[in-house]
């Protein structure tokens, strides 16, 4: 997959995410000019701070233009998790540009309640510019808001908040022009003051949404877990088949894209090919909750139990790298003898087959100190597909009498499909036998067990039997 992932990063969202920045960013130039120019001509304040604002505004589009730019380029060699980092501190530096011009507001606004009083002139033209920054900022913000969701940008997600901040400080700034020209207009100088007041309330609103934000780009730099995604991972993965514990969740953030890594707890004694699905699985169900989010799964084995002195050697032999089968442990007078049978490497020498074998049963010895006895059959481990004949003895005549023989066994109910094979030097048998479905799997075994042995006493040349044992009913 990483091919997609590169095309979708340098293709039509980076190109979406760059023209609606651009978009934004020529929309505050056009505003700060025309809030410069109508606050100066009608000296107020509420304009002018709006002007600043605007003007901080443009820088912040600049830098997240610039940074949408940067963070969708792939990951590299020196950046192997992406760019998206630059997304949080372009958010971050508008944050602060932000927090700077409310200090600037505040302070001018202050001045001129207490210290220094201003003429301001109500006009139509400062109406008008409002009016015109609140339709600007109202469409802008809502074409940032649905950008920066679609592809989870901070950055752009900070342009969106700040733009929409400006329609409410705006209709703030209105408000206290209106009071102006109520104070001149029906002399009332209690009104006169509107004008700071306002701009004290457009300051209070950026601050309090600047606060919230930055809180989220710091976060984001320092990587922690984005709010709930935890939760909603842990809660996911408890629920798929084949995990028995799950620890060490961790998430963060970089741009659009989340990272998470954490470990799955699986039975020791598994297939590796199981664990392979289990982990897949897994992996789907972070997906559906962060479609994009890169998984990194590591599996890990749970020991098997004290007192699982079967499971235990398995695990000690898979823990080694070796292949078993058919481990059967027993009590000898208080001491544990055990028997199993191991496959190596057809091509090995008997002497390295040996070797291989007694450094297993060191080690389960070494482990498991009530074992006394270790026995292992040594077995070739098949790795490619044999040619099949017919059995030289003719074959129909055998699998007739091997049909009699299963259907005369107590226990077995029918049986079919039954087929003999010349491997090489070698007579393989396999065949369906019926079962009561009742039956548990212990007698089952016996039961095909005694039939393995009355082929084999039948017809010596038998080197394997193969028995499919069903219930009946099934086919």
């Amino acid at each position: 997959m990483p091919t997609l992932q590169t095309s979708i990063a340098t293709g039509v969202p980076a190109r979406e995410k760059t023209a609606v920045a651009l978009s934004s960013l020529l929309a505050a130039a056009v505003l700060t000019v025309m809030k410069v120019v109508v606050g100066v001509l009608t000296g107020s304040l509420g304009i002018l701070s709006e002007a600043a604002h605007s003007g901080l505004d443009m820088v912040a589009a600049l830098v997240t233009y610039l940074s949408v730019r940067v963070s969708d380029k792939p990951a590299d060699l020196d950046h192997p998790f992406g760019h998206g980092k630059i997304e949080h501190l372009s958010a971050f530096i508008e944050t602060s540009l932000l927090l700077i011009t409310c200090g600037w507001i505040v302070l001018e606004a202050l001045t001129r309640l207490y210290f220094q009083q201003s003429h301001v002139e109500p006009s139509a033209w400062a109406m008008g510019v409002m009016l015109i920054s609140i339709t600007i900022d109202t469409f802008r913000s809502r074409a940032l808001f649905r950008v920066a969701r679609k592809f989870n940008s901070q950055a752009l997600e900070a342009d969106a908040i700040h733009f929409s901040t400006d329609v409410y400080s705006s209709s703030v700034v209105i408000l206290g022009l209106i009071l102006v020209y109520v104070a001149e207009y029906r002399n009332i100088p209690m009104l006169r003051n509107a004008d700071p007041i306002a701009a004290l309330v457009v300051a209070g609103i950026v601050v309090y949404i600047s606060m919230r934000l930055g809180k989220r780009t710091v976060d984001a730099l320092v990587d922690a877990a984005p709010a709930g995604a935890s939760d909603q991972i842990s809660a996911a993965v408890s629920r798929v088949p084949g995990v028995l514990n799950h620890e060490r969740i961790r998430v963060r953030q970089s741009g659009e894209r989340l990272f998470v890594d954490f470990q799955v707890m699986l039975e020791s004694n598994i297939p590796f090919e199981h664990a392979q699905s289990v982990v897949k699985v897994v992996e789907a169900k972070v997906h559906e909750l962060f479609p994009t989010a890169d998984v990194v799964i590591r599996a890990a084995p749970r020991e098997p139990a004290s007192g699982d002195l079967v499971e235990r050697i398995r695990s000690i032999a898979h823990r080694e790298n070796f292949q078993v089968h058919d481990v059967t442990a027993y009590d000898v007078k208080g001491r544990v003898n055990v028997n199993f049978d191991l496959e190596l490497d057809p091509a090995l020498r008997l002497d390295a087959a040996h070797g291989q074998a007694s450094r297993l049963e060191g080690e389960i010895k070494k482990e498991l100190p009530q074992v006394s006895e270790v026995n292992i059959h040594i077995e070739p481990l098949t790795k490619r597909v044999e040619t099949s004949d017919e059995p030289r003895l003719a074959p129909r005549v055998m699998e007739k009498t091997l049909m009699k023989i299963a259907r005369e066994t107590p226990g077995v109910l029918d049986c079919h499909a039954v087929e003999a094979h010349q491997v090489g030097r070698n007579i393989l048998v396999s065949l369906h036998a019926t079962f009561h479905p009742d039956l548990p799997v212990t007698r089952v075994h016996d039961i095909t067990d005694d039939l393995e042995f009355k082929f084999r006493k039948a017809f010596p040349q038998i080197f394997k039997v193969s028995i499919h044992a069903e219930p009946k009913g099934k086919n």
